[in-house]
């Protein structure tokens, strides 16, 4: 990797740390506060379900912004959107708010992070591009995620002790200022390298086509078009079983307010990510297909569901967790390289909006289901489902393998250029 490069990285890294240290601030208790403030598992898990929402709306348009006002612009945007209804989040906690103004607040948040997903990660493969770096995507970005897991590492566990020696409010408020931290770190470090905005004076018009080309180069190339069917299944569950397991694990601890446990089930999932952000690029190189790794953890992960769902004893659930979060990890960045290899610079942020919308879909229907089935069965039958929910990707998997495209095997700019003629 050139110096060119290894900037870019630095930037990339130095982005990915602060952002997920601000996010991860209530992650181990997200649950736990909306519970506290008067919601049942149903409403909990509808205000969830309502925050993918508004991810599913605002995607496509703020994929729009990052692809024809700059993917610097975007993520400028997102740390002042997600700052404010964060801020709105504690202030309904406060005053102990109906649901339907949760709800509001919840798409919001939706928002906020939509200004983030796409645009970060399409900066980052066109500006090395642009530095002359031709390698795998998987090593970077497998660094990227074991950047987000130590973040979230030190902010779950920070989060649930800061809960549980003063409120479940605090950690909200400290996300907001480590959001305005970023905002001024990102004004300063982040510029868009090879890639030139196309800037419209008509936003209806470039949106329907940059939505166009999104599905030109998405639904309708067909190895990416499978990979995308796939993530309503998956991304669903994951959202469900990330909340979920905070009351699970606090059920099995035998302590509703050992807040600290709840931040320990997240800094888990985050250590997790850091092991599995390492073994990407060992995974890959295990493999012929990037499809194969992909199978191989869709199914392990839905069978290890299945057997935390039967699960009693508190030590067996976090070890159970553990593995099942390093076999996601592991498997991400492999996904990111894979679709990255099939699509074009031009539409990129676009597409990977596009790719998350279709897989928050599945979150705004599954999360209230298995809330739900919480609510009747209780959380190990709900996970359990949730087993059996994620094993429903497979198919999909299997149908983009079997187009034979050439990123399935490739890990070099070529793939895309070979992928863009097919499709």
């Amino acid at each position: 990797m050139n110096d060119a490069a290894k900037k870019i990285q630095r930037v990339y890294l130095t982005l990915t740390l602060g952002n997920t240290l601000a996010a991860s601030f209530i992650w181990g208790i997200n649950t736990l506060f909306l519970l506290d403030a008067g919601l049942s598992n149903l409403e909990a898990f509808a205000a969830n379900a309502f925050f993918t929402a508004g991810m599913v709306l605002f995607e496509v348009p703020t994929g729009v912004i990052a692809d024809g006002w700059g993917r610097r612009t975007s993520f400028l945007l997102g740390t002042i959107t997600l700052a404010v209804s964060t801020y709105l989040y504690y202030v309904l906690w406060q005053i102990s708010a109906p649901f339907w103004m949760w709800a509001v607040v919840s798409v919001l948040l939706g928002l906020g992070f939509t200004f983030f997903s796409g645009a970060v990660e399409a900066w980052l493969v066109d500006a090395l591009r642009y530095s002359g770096y031709e390698g795998g995507l998987e090593g970077v970005l497998g660094r990227g995620q074991m950047v987000q897991g130590v973040a979230m590492l030190f902010g779950s566990v920070a989060g649930g002790v800061i809960a549980q020696a003063t409120d479940l409010g605090l950690p909200f408020l400290v996300r907001v200022a480590v959001l305005g931290a970023m905002f001024a770190v990102a004004f300063a470090l982040m510029h868009d390298v090879g890639f030139s905005p196309e800037r419209s004076t008509h936003p209806l018009r470039a949106t329907r086509a940059v939505l166009s080309a999104s599905i030109d180069n998405g639904l309708r190339n067909p190895p990416v078009r499978y990979v995308m069917l796939a993530a309503p299944f998956s991304a669903g569950v994951g959202f469900y079983v990330f909340y979920a397991l905070q009351p699970y694990l606090l059920d099995l601890f035998g302590d509703p307010k050992a807040y600290s446990v709840a931040g320990l089930a997240a800094a888990i999932v985050a250590g997790s990510q850091i092991v599995g952000g390492w073994l990407a690029p060992h995974a890959r190189k295990l493999f012929h297909r990037r499809t194969s790794v992909l199978l191989v953890a869709g199914g392990l992960g839905g069978a290890i569901l299945l057997v935390l769902g039967f699960t009693r004893i508190f030590w067996v659930a976090l070890a159970l967790l553990a593995v099942w979060a390093i076999v996601g990890a592991a498997a991400m960045p492999v996904r990111q390289a894979y679709v990255n290899d099939m699509i074009p610079s031009k539409q990129r942020a676009t597409v990977l909006s596009f790719d998350s919308l279709i897989g928050s879909s599945g979150g705004v229907v599954v999360q209230p289901a298995l809330g739900r089935g919480a609510d009747l069965y209780g959380y190990p039958a709900s996970l359990a489902m949730a087993g059996v929910i994620e094993m429903m990707a497979l198919p999909f998997l299997v149908a983009s393998r079997r187009q034979g495209a050439a990123a399935d095997q490739a890990s070099t700019e070529s793939a895309a250029s070979g992928e863009e003629s097919l499709a």
